[in-house]
């Protein structure tokens, strides 16, 4: 036996704490004299960045993401079957259905139901956009169709989660909570990551405030959701009576308690709170002049079909291009009104007389404020529609559709005019350059600088990031 092996055999866990203990009390009293050197918080860069971040220079400053809450149809809108058209209601291929999760009622037939608009080319690049959305075409040559893209699940809220944290497991991070925990913000008086909701169709679907959290990261990185009407944010106004000046001794009375119990428990959490209490401070000033429209040109508000304060999705568009020109990260914007399981046609029509004129708007605007080279405006939902249905005449609808659907982006350094991806000839799988959802957010994080394989937080033991663990590729054939 060699004398390493004797020693090892003598050693027990009393000999190994006793001998540990000075090593175990130091380390110990470090933590009681000066918690922050053993706390995870990080050292923070320009804007609050992340150290290293971001890691190659960046095309995209910020994000806005126009979600059409309740999957629109691409059949109707970005993606056009002639073959579709010629099987309108006749019996939908049994090859296409069979053995697949669907979302219509098992054993009752299902028929073709072709496309319910015309479509055309439009700009230079001859994109293919139906005819209700004429204000997206007249934007042709700035946006990027994705035509392939599909996602894992088949009803509403685990499609939302899956879109937003790249999981359909509830309590992880959201995209725009990944984007501010690694790249902060570039304003100090409004939060970095703002959600908007509007509402207009048919059943518009809740949204859960879970769909914006922050999950395991800092809870400052939350989205804050800014209500359509009234006050923007509830509790931030001055309370009658009370000065500016009161209020910030409050303010700084709250903050200076805080701070003492941090030296001590070093706790992210207490930190959030107290640059959350300067946050809300600051926003007493910001917010009322972000939303008063009245420094608006007349034809600014026209082109949008906006009113402030009318809570509407074009109100909102404006106020999203007036957030990320004061430096807001990621805006999030959810319209809710697109889950057409019936009466397309009419449905279809008050989607997009709500959406069209506002999401062109907004892109013609940044345009025209040289902001769009740096903005990356992405538009869709959470999955499409079916190419078949159930049903009879007019009232026929679509149902949710995980296999094949649209999106678009434009901006922030993705070739306008182009179309990407195709579906097969009836619109029901991706299949020529499929794009997960996992891909989109690969390709949005590049955009803005960002290796999505090296941001990732230790979590449970494993490394977690939004594009997750399973394979995900940047669209590299998208971009500039």
């Amino acid at each position: 036996m060699t004398p390493l092996e004797r020693w090892n055999l003598h050693q027990t866990r009393r000999t190994f704490l006793s001998q540990a203990s000075l090593g175990l009390g130091g380390v110990a009293y470090c933590s009681l004299t000066d918690p922050t050197l053993l706390s995870a918080a990080e050292k923070r860069g320009a804007n609050g960045a992340l150290p290293g971040l971001p890691h190659f220079a960046a095309k995209a400053k910020r994000v806005i993401f126009l979600c059409m809450a309740g999957g629109p149809s691409h059949l109707e809108t970005f993606d056009y079957k002639p073959k579709l058209a010629e099987l309108d209601g006749q019996p939908m291929p049994t090859v296409f259905t069979d053995n697949q999760p669907i979302a219509q009622l098992q054993g009752k037939e299902l028929k073709c139901l072709g496309p319910q608009f015309k479509f055309r080319k439009h700009g230079e690049s001859g994109q293919e956009i139906a005819d209700i959305l004429p204000h997206t075409a007249k934007i042709a040559d700035d946006i990027c169709i994705i035509r392939s893209m599909h996602t894992d699940q088949i009803n509403h809220d685990p499609a939302h989660t899956v879109m937003n944290t790249g999981t359909s497991i509830s309590g992880r991070p959201s995209m725009g909570s990944w984007i501010t925990y690694g790249l902060g913000s570039e304003t100090s008086d409004l939060p970095g990551f703002v959600v908007l909701t509007s509402v207009g169709g048919r059943n518009p679907q809740p949204i859960a405030s879970r769909q914006w959290g922050s999950g395991f990261l800092p809870s400052r990185y939350q989205g804050v959701e800014f209500y359509a009407t009234g006050d923007p944010v509830h509790y931030v106004r001055t309370p009658n009576g009370v000065s500016q000046q009161q209020q910030r001794q409050l303010v700084d009375a709250v903050n200076r308690l805080n701070q003492l119990r941090n030296k001590t428990v070093a706790n992210p959490e207490t930190e959030t709170r107290i640059a959350q209490y300067e946050m809300a401070f600051r926003m007493q000033s910001s917010i009322p002049e972000l939303i008063d429209f009245s420094d608006e040109p007349d034809h600014v508000l026209k082109m949008y079909g906006a009113e402030a304060g009318d809570g509407s999705f074009a109100s909102n568009c404006l106020l999203a291009r007036r957030m990320v020109e004061r430096g807001v990260r990621f805006v999030h914007l959810y319209h809710r009104g697109w889950d057409h399981h019936g009466d397309l046609v009419r449905y279809m029509n008050t989607c997009c007389g709500l959406c069209d004129q506002p999401t062109a708007a907004l892109i013609q605007d940044l345009k025209q404020r040289d902001m769009l080279d740096d903005t990356l405006v992405i538009w869709g939902g959470e999955f499409g529609r079916t190419p078949m249905f159930q049903g009879k005449g007019k009232m026929a609808g679509r149902d949710h559709h995980i296999r094949g659907f649209s999106m678009w982006m434009a901006g922030g350094g993705v070739q306008g005019g182009a179309t990407y991806g195709g579906t097969d000839e009836l619109g029901y799988n991706a299949v020529e350059n499929p794009v997960h959802v996992r891909d989109l957010h690969a390709t949005m994080l590049h955009l803005l600088g960002i290796n999505h394989k090296r941001l990732s937080v230790k979590y449970q033991g494993l490394d977690m990031r939004l594009t997750g663990v399973e394979p995900a590729r940047v669209i590299q054939e998208v971009l500039v």
